[in-house]
């Protein structure tokens, strides 16, 4: 069980949301998939790049924080 982690469920899940949306490149990347293919289908690409990837501080990417990183995107 994870501990909730400022907001979020967890470390991991607030450090990968901490990258994606700010940094350039991630937000960029995510924001136009959001915003072309709707929050299911961005949410799949990037789990497709990104699973397994870790952040810089070591955070895994998966499909969860990946969504929830996403969150209000498509508004």
């Amino acid at each position: 069980m994870s501990i909730p982690y400022e907001g979020y469920p967890s470390w991991n899940s607030w450090n990968v949301s901490l990258w994606i949306n700010n940094e350039y490149n991630l937000y960029m990347t995510a924001y136009n998939l959001v915003q072309r293919e709707g929050m299911i289908r961005a949410v799949e690409i990037l789990t497709n790049w990104w699973e397994g990837k870790v952040t810089p501080d070591g955070a895994r990417f998966n499909k969860r924080s990946i969504s929830l990183a996403l969150e209000g995107m498509d508004e």
